[in-house]
């Protein structure tokens, strides 16, 4: 990947967050064994900043689209709060081994990590952390379905191990579709090719009174025939995705660089003109004493 490519995929950006669409196959950090991951390359995401943006959330490795990252300290902290407080609206589209018996419908299934010898997984257990998942089939044939995901929760691996649980294993998933350790994920991706599992878009309420940001990430190329199968409309995510993609990248070529100096500048004499009581926000927390978030 290079610097381009990687600005090529940018979603959205302003002066506190950037959301990118991860490509699948590439994790978010390094992993025991080294090797590339998104980190290596957040420096091409800084645009004038002194500081490389940092992962607010993350998602798996084998998971494409919408990952969302914080800008400077301020912008790590708002999205802190917000996915803590579960505020942050998060859709996935997958497919799926099997069809659901009814129409839509919610998992809610504590989860724990388990380690059966070697490597480990997550599993459905009454003692684990509380985990929901609503979900909705949007297409279904020959005994596969495209699936919606909003998860209400944040645990790893949350929507494949719902999905398995609800008997409807994610096609391509190397871990919850076996029944095996992640010890087995790597020969298990070589047989079984990309899991079907995309972050199509993610909804953040930024700012108290300006309408939340929203960020859609195209389908990537190998989701694009098994989704079509289930009866996604090719052709108009393909013009989306065209559009989407040129737009991105002539705004990541053409924008100028942010001024990192100015933005702190105007954030501190939008402060200084406030008077009464500090804002408060995410359940009464108080942001104006410490002078994040009383503006923008």
């Amino acid at each position: 990947m290079t610097p381009t490519d990687l600005r090529a995929r940018v979603l959205y950006r302003d002066q506190l967050v950037v959301i990118i669409d991860k490509p699948a196959g590439l994790p978010v950090h390094a992993g025991p064994r080294g090797g590339p991951n998104l980190e290596l390359y957040l420096d091409a995401l800084r645009f004038g900043y002194k500081e490389q943006p940092s992962l607010a959330h993350r998602l798996d490795r084998d998971t494409s689209g919408c990952l969302v990252l914080g800008r400077n300290r301020r912008g790590l902290a708002r999205l802190g709060r917000m996915f803590a407080g579960g505020r942050v609206e998060k859709v996935y589209w997958a497919v799926t081994d099997g069809i659901p018996d009814a129409p839509d419908g919610r998992v809610d299934a504590p989860l724990a990590k388990h380690t059966p010898g070697r490597g480990w997984k997550m599993v459905v257990d009454p003692a684990g952390q509380a985990a929901v998942t609503d979900w909705r089939v949007l297409g279904q044939a020959d005994g596969r379905a495209w699936i919606e995901c909003r998860p209400r929760t944040g645990r790893t691996h949350q929507i494949r191990v719902h999905m398995a649980h609800l008997g409807c294993p994610l096609v391509g998933d190397p871990v919850y579709a076996h029944g095996v350790g992640d010890a087995f994920a790597d020969e298990m991706r070589g047989r079984l090719g990309s899991m079907l599992l995309h972050a199509r878009a993610i909804t953040l309420p930024l700012h108290p009174d300006v309408p939340p940001v929203t960020a859609t990430a195209p389908v990537p190329p190998h989701m694009r025939a098994g989704l079509q199968g289930v009866g996604m409309d090719g052709a108009a995510e393909d013009a989306f995705a065209r559009r989407q993609r040129a737009e991105a990248l002539a705004a990541a070529e053409a924008s100028p660089a942010d001024d990192e100096a100015d933005d702190r500048l105007k954030s501190r004499r939008h402060r200084g003109l406030q008077r009464g009581p500090a804002r408060r926000d995410d359940g009464g927390r108080n942001d104006g004493g410490r002078g994040g978030f009383g503006g923008r």
